[in-house]
């Protein structure tokens, strides 16, 4: 098959967008399918074609709401010109899937919508593209969801939008099954003795990155590591906050006597691989979500997890076992971030931490309902069949 994945940002840029789209399209490559990514033109990408996957690149920036710039011509004759079988729009409320929006009637290949969220659903600015967007949805050949219970399929639900399935997202057992030869807490200066808490997450601002850290401090855990990774973000961003915290905090003269500290780290991915399988627990209150990668990454690395109720984190840690939710405040009707209570979330992490025990068992049953259903290879492999069922139409 001849295959387009549009998607507003992608390799060498970080996120879990960019990391679902990267993983179902080097995949699908390696299926024998013609995968092309459209996407933002990134000054720091220096090749078009990354692991067998081409790049069709375009200076555009924005959304319908916001305004959109650049070569949106050139976009929507793309999509019109092309002679793809399939395309696939990944997540809304930007430009490579709201351009695609105004000429779905124009496209002769199937068109597939992966909506990962409406994060947008509930603002004022966005009710007439929602409004817009019940349309739009059934001129879609499927609208694909990460969740069976979230505010995008139940917009669809309530909308009558028939033409849905449920796939999620995944761990590579490519990255998790294989022997990892680095250690990283010799690397970073980590004790074997430690209890190594990990959070993983880009500084956006809204990862959890400053309720992780007031979490930690609260938690009174002796000899333990609070390790958080994630890349840098620019302007707007968290890092400069977090690293302060952390420097600040392992600076006190109490580190002395409780022998805890904070390191906040931009890593690579076979670093970050090393971390979740090294970690003890993984500790994530994040304000926004549709459905995190991280929290299947833990499943694949043996890494029990507290977390946030946000996007369909809830159902991961029942489908997983592997998962307790933090007492979190969603905010009326979810319009604003969401926010776990600080004290609470300390006393369980606590507590999940003095159980090593019921660690062990989480880990071990949340890992083999991973390996049974949510690998990349095996969610690959579904994208694949929809492509083929909806081209045998």
């Amino acid at each position: 098959m001849k295959i387009l994945h549009t998607v507003e940002f992608y390799h060498p840029s970080i996120g879990g967008m960019q990391e679902v789209v990267k993983q179902l399209s080097e995949r699908l490559v390696v299926l024998g399918h013609d995968v092309t990514v459209a996407t933002t033109k990134l000054s720091e990408r220096r090749e078009n074609i990354v692991n067998g996957v081409n790049l069709a690149e375009f200076e555009i920036s924005g959304n319908f709401v916001r305004g959109l710039s650049g070569e949106v011509e050139k976009y929507e004759k793309f999509l019109i010109e092309s002679d793809f079988d399939v395309i696939t729009n990944f997540a809304a409320q930007q430009w490579a899937t709201d351009i695609s929006l105004n000429v779905l009637d124009k496209i002769r290949a199937k068109k597939i919508f992966v909506p990962t969220g409406f994060s947008g659903l509930y603002a004022k600015e966005y009710v007439q593209y929602f409004e817009s967007m019940k349309s739009w949805m059934k001129k879609y050949d499927m609208n694909v969801f990460l969740s069976d219970d979230y505010r995008d399929v139940n917009f669809a639900k309530e909308n009558g939008i028939e033409k849905r399935i449920l796939i999620s997202n995944g761990a590579g057992e490519d990255e998790f099954l294989k022997e990892n030869s680095i250690d990283i807490r010799k690397k970073l200066g980590i004790s074997k003795d430690n209890l190594l808490i990990l959070h993983v997450g880009s500084h956006t601002g809204v990862k959890g990155h400053a309720e992780t850290i007031e979490i930690f401090k609260k938690a009174k855990i002796k000899n333990s590591t609070l390790l958080i990774i994630g890349n840098i973000c620019g302007i707007g961003g968290c890092y400069i906050s977090c690293n302060s915290k952390g420097k600040f905090f392992n600076r006190s003269p109490f580190r002395f006597f409780d022998k805890k500290k904070i390191l906040v780290k931009e890593l690579s991915r076979e670093e970050t691989v090393a971390a979740y399988k090294s970690a003890d627990l993984f500790l994530f209150p994040s304000n926004i979500e549709c459905s995190p990668i991280v929290l299947f990454e833990c499943m694949a690395s043996k890494t029990p997890f507290l977390t946030s109720d946000v996007g369909n984190s809830r159902e991961i840690a029942e489908w997983s076992k592997s998962g307790i939710l933090l007492p979190t405040d969603r905010g009326k009707d979810s319009m604003v971030l969401s926010r776990v209570d600080i004290e609470k979330s300390s006393e369980m992490l606590i507590s999940l931490a003095f159980d090593r025990e019921k660690r062990q068992k989480m880990s071990e049953v949340g890992f083999i309902v991973w390996k049974e259903k949510y690998s990349w290879e095996k969610i690959t492999r579904q994208y694949e069949k929809m492509y083929k069922n909806l081209l045998e139409k």
